[in-house]
C-alpha cells in the first residue's frame, strides 16, 4: 500500500469532521471507464502517487455506501469509513485493468472486506466470526430478520431459526448461538449487583472459583510424591534386563518395537513381550504389598 497516497487523503479523513468530509468527498470527479483505464494501466507501470490519489479520490463515495449498510451495528461510522479506505487502498494495488473490471467491481470486495473485519473485532470483546459460516450468519441473521418484522428481541420460534438455517446453509445450533450474541452485549464485571448500597457487591463476587485452593494442591503434591516413591522402590524389584525393556516399552517417548529389543537382547519377539508384561506384574505386585 502506497503510503504517500495514504498521507495524501488524510486532509479528508472522516475521524475530525463528519459531514464535512461527507461534502468534501462529492468534489471528486467520477472517473470514466477510459480515463479509470489509462490510470489503472498507467499506475501498475509508474507506481506514481499522484494516479493512485486519482483512483482513490473517486471511489471514497463508494466506501460510504458500503459503511450505511453496517449502520445498524452501532459503532462509529467514521471510523468503519477509515477502515473501508484502508480497504479501498489496497485495492488500488493489486487492480488489474487486463481482466476487464471495473476498478468499483474489484474494490467492492476490499472495502466490505475490511468494514466487516472491523465490524467483528469491535463489536464485542469476545470473538465471534471466526469461521466462514460464522462470518455469514452474523452480517446476514439481522438482514433476516428485519426482512421477517422481528426488529425486537423475542426469542425466535424453531420453523424461523429452522428456515434461517436452511437459507444460510448453517446448523440450528448455530443460528440460536448467534442469536443471543446479536441480543446481548458486552457487560462489565464490575457493575454494582446493589446500586442503593456504598458496600454493595459487584458481579464479580458472585463468579465461582474453580481452580484447587492450597490445601488441594499441597495434597495432590504430597499424593504425587508418595506415588513416585512407590514407583521408584518396586522398579528396585526388576533386573537390569527388565528395566531397560520396560523402559523402552513403555516409558520412552517414542516407544521401541519388539523386534529391534529381540535382536538386541538376540531372544525372540514374544520373549522380549513375556518380560514386559512380567515386569508390569511385578511392579504392581511390589506396589500392593
Amino acid at each position: 500500500m502506497n503510503n504517500e497516497v495514504a498521507f495524501g487523503i488524510e486532509e479528508f479523513s472522516p475521524e475530525t469532521n463528519l459531514s464535512r468530509y461527507l461534502q468534501n468527498i462529492r468534489n471528486f470527479p467520477i472517473l470514466s471507464p477510459d480515463e479509470e483505464y489509462l490510470l489503472a494501466t498507467e499506475y501498475i507501470k509508474t507506481r506514481d502517487a499522484k494516479i493512485s490519489y486519482k483512483l482513490v479520490t473517486s471511489h471514497l463515495r463508494l466506501v460510504v455506501k458500503v459503511v450505511s449498510k453496517f449502520k445498524g451495528y452501532g459503532l462509529p461510522v467514521s471510523e468503519m469509513i477509515a477502515e473501508g479506505n484502508m480497504g479501498l487502498l489496497y485495492a488500488v494495488d493489486k487492480f488489474d485493468p487486463e481482466k476487464g473490471f471495473r476498478f468499483s467491481t474489484y474494490a467492492l470486495w476490499w472495502i466490505r472486506a475490511s468494514v466487516q473485519k472491523y465490524v467483528l473485532n469491535s463489536w464485542s470483546l469476545v470473538k465471534i466470526g471466526t469461521t466462514s459460516a460464522q462470518k455469514k450468519l452474523f452480517f446476514n441473521l439481522r438482514k433476516m430478520k428485519n426482512r421477517l418484522n422481528l426488529i425486537d428481541d423475542r426469542e425466535l420460534s424453531h420453523d424461523v431459526i429452522k428456515n434461517i438455517a436452511t437459507s444460510l446453509d448453517v446448523s440450528v445450533q448455530d443460528v440460536t448461538d448467534m442469536n443471543m450474541r446479536l441480543k446481548s452485549h458486552d457487560g462489565s464485571l464490575n457493575v454494582l449487583v446493589d446500586s442503593s448500597s456504598d458496600n454493595g457487591s459487584e458481579l464479580m463476587d458472585f463468579i465461582a472459583d474453580n481452580k484447587p485452593n492450597q490445601e488441594e494442591i499441597y495434597c495432590r503434591s504430597e499424593i504425587m510424591q508418595q506415588r513416585k516413591k512407590a514407583l521408584n522402590k518396586a522398579f528396585e524389584c526388576l533386573n537390569p534386563r527388565e528395566k531397560d525393556i520396560l523402559f523402552k516399552r513403555r516409558l520412552c517417548e517414542k516407544s521401541v518395537t519388539l523386534d529391534d529389543l529381540s535382536k538386541f537382547y538376540a531372544i525372540s519377539k514374544e520373549r522380549v513381550r513375556q518380560i514386559e508384561l512380567n515386569s508390569i506384574r511385578k511392579i504392581r505386585n511390589n506396589i500392593m504389598q
